[in-house]
């Protein structure tokens, strides 16, 4: 074993032997670094994570991610305590809206309903219906009346695919956009394909390259039968089965530790190798032994806002999951 791997497995069990002393269960998104994924209990997508805060056993929730996620996980559990490594991992994607400009929107929409992609701040949560991630958000936009118009905030990209999906042309879509997706343009995509013509073509519907993905393909450019418009779960799942010995990925970099995981046939192929987010490294190896050993940094929600912003993500947990019986 190597002087790197020893240490490693060091810091792996002291991490693990804090999180048993605290009672601590440690989520990770798909998008953290390789270490962070491998100590974590669970490593997923928004929903996923969500639906695991909601049921966990826990005392104490460590989230390694961005901030609306550790307030998330939050509104979920309100009486557990909720940690996050450095409360300074925000989102651009989340900053492109707040409160008071969602409810100016809404009142020029009245009758309008209001769907918040997760990743938004608890007070727009709590302004909002119900909530979305990537891999419900046309499930959700479905469970709308046909005839209600829709307010989709705040992804661009995320909205335009929901719009297409939907078929619904009474959508109104924010003008918002993560910057590490939509900085994964067609001309990235194009090129990588052009290098690698038999590859599978994986992109997130967040990014820049979503919409032009959808024309390219339909006029030839871009292999049809062989692109796909996925959440992180949706490309987790394609990945299980895949045969090819090249595919594309358009989106945050970390993803491609868990493609690889379970798939070790397959070459993962990052469309843009600098698609890296600079808030979700801010969770460092460090900075999780740091939180679990002093109990920082805790999330706080004032009582008004977490009542009113635990409703629509209660209900975005709720879609798709079966009745009981």
């Amino acid at each position: 074993m190597t002087v790197t791997e020893t240490r490693s497995t060091h810091w792996q069990d002291e991490v693990r032997r804090l999180a048993q002393e605290r009672d601590a269960v440690i989520l990770a998104h798909n998008y953290q670094e390789p270490a962070i994924q491998d100590v974590a209990d669970h490593v997923g997508d928004s929903l996923a994570l969500s639906r695991i805060a909601a049921g966990t056993d826990a005392g104490t929730i460590v989230f390694c991610g961005v901030h609306f996620m550790a307030e998330t996980a939050k509104l979920l559990s309100p009486d557990k305590t909720v940690l996050i490594p450095t409360a300074q991992a925000g989102c651009s994607l989340a900053d492109t809206i707040d409160a008071d400009q969602l409810r100016a929107w809404k009142a020029q929409h009245p009758g309008a309903a209001v769907v918040a992609y997760v990743n938004t701040s608890a007070a727009v949560k709590a302004e909002a219906d119900i909530c979305c991630t990537s891999s419900n958000a046309v499930e959700v936009v479905n469970s709308i009346p046909r005839d209600q118009p829709v307010l989709f905030l705040p992804d661009q990209f995320l909205g335009e695919h929901v719009r297409r999906q939907t078929g619904r042309d009474n959508i109104e879509v924010w003008m918002g956009e993560c910057h590490v997706h939509a900085g994964i343009s067609p001309v990235d995509l194009r090129a990588q394909v052009a290098a690698n013509p038999t590859a599978e073509v994986l992109v997130h519907p967040e990014c820049g390259c979503a919409s032009s993905t959808i024309w390219l393909a339909g006029r030839g450019d871009l292999p049809a039968e062989r692109t796909h418009i996925l959440s992180t779960a949706g490309m987790l799942e394609s990945a299980r089965g895949m045969t090819a010995e090249t595919a594309l990925v358009a989106t945050e970099i970390g993803m491609l530790h868990q493609l690889r995981k379970v798939n070790q046939h397959t070459n993962f192929v990052p469309v843009n190798p600098k698609a890296s987010c600079r808030f979700m490294k801010m969770i460092t190896p460090d900075l999780l032994l740091r939180c679990l050993r002093e109990g920082r940094d805790e999330i706080q929600l004032p009582s008004e806002i977490a009542e009113q912003a635990r409703r629509s993500v209660q209900r975005m947990v709720a879609i798709g999951k079966p009745a009981a019986a």
